[in-house]
């Protein structure tokens, strides 16, 4: 019992022992990551994204081209069978076969229609000949009519004079029914060629679109232009074609060939930070798939427009990223993740994000490992680091978060809260500066609002005396003419702002080369330059009665 107890409080005391040691290197550890250290050295900003890799270059997998014929209209058009996505096909492999139950009822509507034409050209045919061999006959008989009337003429010279003149009556009658009937067979041949013209153009226009009919036809079958992998399309809401999509005669696309030699990822960056990203810039790429490894690119377009994404309310821009090399692992589709790296600067202090606190005046400060509540200037930041301008040395140690008893620490660095004001000052005149600018952008004033009453009078001046034809005085300006004290003259004879007479153009001219920058927001203003207008006519339809009168004398 006894060597038993021993062994038994040997091992508690091995224990106890144990959970001491792992306890303190524990709590060592837990010391550890609760400091930072300052360092020194490049320091990027970056803008993440996540984005999906696409070919740069592919092969569109079409169904029928309906643009080859304006006779045929077509809505969207169904897929009714698709190989899987992924399939790796060879140059004229089946791919696809669309709906065409509405084709084949068109196409049989149009044969019926086609032959209906080809048995009205030969109606009209027979038609035509039968009613032109009446007409030549006739004219035939009507030759004869005449030959008759001449010789009864001929034989009633020996007559009395009335017996004669109905035989030349009879005659001036045969004669003129033969003219009518071969005029009568001109318009009938002129007409007849015209019918027939017009229907062998119809039979032309509808063995054509029973012809365009059947090759489009012959296209609801799609089979693949190259070799390649194929990858459903998107549509406009960015959802696959799949089995049971429609494709519809402005965007007939149903898979793409992709070229897997170069490929691109493509992503959204939000309106926040789009004004950073520039094509050129350099792009460190993951794919979720192989964590393992990394890639590299460059930014090689970006959008000017943003758009709304589906289910998405911010607005984002479209990024295309170039990436470098190839890898024969990729494949569309794959998603990415991309840090765009928007700014690099060299040899600067920096310190975790985390790390830098701030108290209610906004100056930021950090936690030292010497028990110093140390003042800092911060700079740029990225997604985990900030810039130390001043405050830190690299090397020195900060805590990660609020210590223990902060209140116990020293507070250092009280020069640089002065530094911290005035650029706290500086940034807010800039916002306000900025505000402002598109304030006055939004709120434009008025040419009315910035011009003088000496303008305005000058104004009055020029357009009170024109008449509604726009000359004043219903002429042009005479040599002689001039202003004078806002008054305008002519042959040395003043008159009165408002009185019939010319405009003073010279006024206007000095206002012009005086105010170049009013006179140039009010010819590119619309909206100012239309109440300009109306103002002037309002301030001429309240003059006196009695200087109308004075105008009109």
């Amino acid at each position: 019992m006894k060597k038993v107890i021993i062994i038994t409080s040997i091992v508690a005391v091995l224990a106890i022992i144990a959970l001491i040691i792992v306890g303190r290197i524990n709590k060592k550890k837990d010391i550890a990551n609760l400091y930072a250290e300052v360092k020194k050295g490049q320091f990027e900003i970056v803008v993440s994204t996540t984005g999906e890799l696409q070919a740069e270059k592919s092969t569109d997998i079409t169904g029928p081209d309906f643009r080859q014929s304006r006779q045929i209209r077509a809505m969207d058009i169904k897929i009714t069978d698709l190989v899987p996505e992924g399939t790796v096909v060879k140059s004229g492999d089946y791919i696809a076969t669309l709906d065409r139950t509405s084709f084949d009822n068109t196409l049989k509507d149009e044969l019926d229609r086609l032959t209906t034409y080809e048995t009205n050209l030969e109606v009209k045919t027979l038609d035509t000949a039968v009613t032109l061999s009446d007409l030549r006959d006739n004219i035939k008989n009507l030759k004869f009519s005449v030959e008759e009337a001449e010789i009864t003429l001929q034989q009633s010279k020996y007559e009395p004079p009335t017996t004669i003149r109905q035989a030349e009556i009879s005659l001036d009658k045969a004669k003129r029914s033969l003219e009518q009937a071969i005029k009568g067979y001109s318009l009938k041949v002129e007409q007849a060629r015209s019918d027939m013209k017009t229907i062998k153009y119809n039979l032309s226009e509808q063995r054509q679109k029973v012809a365009d009919l059947q090759a489009i036809l012959a296209n609801f079958v799609i089979k693949a232009p190259a070799d390649g992998m194929v990858i459903y399309k998107r549509d406009r809401t960015n959802a696959k074609r799949k089995v049971g999509s429609s494709i519809s005669p402005w965007d007939n696309v149903v898979a793409t060939l992709p070229d897997m030699s170069s490929m691109i990822s493509k992503t959204y960056v939000n309106e926040i930070d789009v004004s950073k990203v520039k094509a050129g810039q350099k792009v460190e790429i993951m794919v979720d798939a192989f964590p393992e490894k990394s890639y590299t690119g460059v930014v090689s377009s970006v959008a000017n427009i943003g758009e709304q994404l589906p289910n998405a309310d911010a607005k984002v821009f479209e990024v295309v990223i170039k990436i470098d090399g190839t890898d024969p692992i990729l494949r569309p589709s794959m998603t990415t993740g991309n840090k765009i790296v928007t700014k690099t600067i060299e040899d600067v202090t920096y310190i975790p994000l985390e790390s830098v606190q701030r108290g209610a005046d906004s100056i930021p400060y950090v936690y030292t490992k010497g028990r110093d509540k140390q003042i800092v200037v911060l700079g740029e930041e990225n997604e985990n680091n900030v810039i130390i301008e001043q405050g830190l040395n690299p090397g020195d140690k900060i805590f990660l978060s609020t210590p223990e008893n902060p209140e116990r620490f020293k507070l250092a660095g009280q020069e640089l809260i002065a530094v911290n004001q005035e650029r706290a000052k500086a940034r807010k005149e800039e916002e306000l500066k900025a505000k402002q600018e598109a304030e006055k952008e939004r709120q434009a004033p008025s040419t009315m609002e910035g011009m003088t009453p000496e303008m305005m009078q000058k104004f009055q001046n020029m357009r009170g005396n024109m008449p509604q034809g726009g000359m004043p005085g219903g002429q042009g300006m005479q040599r002689g003419q001039g202003t004078q004290g806002g008054q305008s003259t002519q042959g040395g004879q003043f008159r009165q702002s408002g009185q019939t007479g010319p405009r003073d153009t010279a006024a206007f001219r000095r206002m012009m080369r005086n105010n170049p920058e009013m006179m140039q927001r009010m010819m590119s203003d619309t909206a100012a330059r239309r109440r300009f207008m109306n103002q002037m006519r309002q301030n001429r339809q309240n003059q006196p009665q009695q200087s109308r009168e004075q105008n009109q004398n």
